[in-house]
């Protein structure tokens, strides 16, 4: 058979490794904590705790691995605890580079723990290829890109810095979140690592925490991140794996959804006389819009957009919407959206005027309808 479509590994990729012999259609939930050592004695590869293995994590990380077309897959209890394992798993004393905009949570992790882990880490403009040229050091052990990125939605041209990285022997991973395998696989464009908050649009309701690092080839770096996973115990729950698969069973048509709206809305915002300016990779304006072009497949459904006033100027619009909720998180099928300096701090890096937007699957003509009446049009 041929390599199949998106669409149907996201619905049977999950059901390979069925928890039971007769191959239900929609796999039970086993949530046993313990598992008999049969013989008496305990036989390597064999289950003997929750920890460790369960039927419904591995279904879940063989879908996710294949909707990556990577290797194999560890999945946790939440986006950080994965991030978090990637870093942990860079050899102390490294040298690390991270994209000068990158997802607040992973900023606070390195602020908090890199020296810990004696890490030594620089925040770059990882849309320069000159500058990351630059950066590389003989000791760079590992390349964290986002694209588009959090929240200003630069793109970073992953195959180029990808060649780069290998030059000098780092891992390159690349948050995936926003993009999804169904707009984007980074595996396919050089990367080592692709990780995941399934929390947004994989579990796509607003209802499951968790995460996901799917690698592109069974390597000691990955075995790490899985020693990190079965070691630390921030596994999802049997239920929370089950939910997710369920999930993403739908996901690739909720992205149609989530790109389509997308588009229109970004295109309604780069016209509006209050919006300053608007970070949307599908528009032609977008100064990574031919990069996006080439290694994405759709542009996803997130914006931000900054708007011509100050702080208090876009914490009052953001009051002001009735049906998009202002809330923090993405991928749901709900629009929501956030005055996302107030939300990360005093020490954030993001502009003070800037409105990050998560697009839902509403109907388009109302989610505009509500931006018109909170833009006071």
């Amino acid at each position: 058979m041929k390599k199949k479509h998106i669409e149907t590994i996201a619905i049977h990729g999950s059901m390979k490794k069925s928890v039971h012999e007769n191959d239900t259609i929609v796999p039970g939930i086993e949530v046993s904590t313990i598992y008999e050592h049969r013989g008496g004695g305990y036989h390597e590869g064999d289950d003997k705790y929750i920890r460790l293995s369960n039927p419904n994590r591995s279904q879940l990380e063989n879908v996710l691995s294949e909707l990556e077309n990577g290797a194999d897959a560890a999945v946790f209890s939440s986006g950080m605890a994965a991030i978090s394992s990637v870093f942990q798993s860079v050899d102390s004393g490294a040298h690390v580079l991270v994209p000068d905009d990158v997802y607040f949570g992973t900023r606070k992790l390195i602020w908090e723990f890199a020296k810990k882990w004696n890490l030594d880490v620089d925040f770059i403009d990882m849309t320069d290829l000159d500058a990351v040229r630059s950066s590389l050091k003989k000791n760079t052990k590992l390349v964290w890109l986002e694209t588009p990125s959090n929240p200003r939605l630069l793109i970073t041209d992953v195959i180029e810095v990808s060649k780069l990285a290998k030059d000098k022997g780092a891992v390159v991973a690349v948050d995936n979140t926003w993009p999804t395998p169904y707009n984007m696989r980074p595996l396919e464009l050089g990367a080592d690592l692709s990780v995941h908050s399934t929390t947004k649009y994989l579990g796509g309701h607003s209802d499951i925490l968790g995460g996901a690092v799917i690698t592109k080839s069974k390597d000691t770096f990955f075995e790490h991140i899985r020693l990190v996973q079965k070691v630390q115990g921030a596994v999802p729950s049997p239920r929370d794996c089950w939910l997710l698969s369920r999930s993403i069973r739908s996901f690739p048509y909720r992205m149609r959804a989530h790109n389509e709206n997308a588009r229109k809305v970004a295109d309604f915002l780069s016209k509006h006389p209050k919006v300053e300016d608007v970070y949307y990779p599908g528009l032609d304006s977008h100064p990574g819009h031919e990069i996006a072009k080439v290694q994405m497949n759709d542009f996803g459904g997130m914006i931000s957009f900054l708007i011509a006033g100050g702080y208090d100027e876009a914490v009052s619009i953001v009051g002001k919407s009735e049906l998009i909720k202002a809330a923090t998180s993405l991928g749901g099928i709900e629009s929501i959206w956030e005055h996302r300096k107030s939300s990360e701090g005093e020490e954030s890096p993001t502009p003070e005027n800037l409105i990050r937007l998560s697009v839902g699957l509403e109907h388009p003509d109302d989610i505009i309808a509500d931006l018109k009446q909170a833009l006071n049009e």
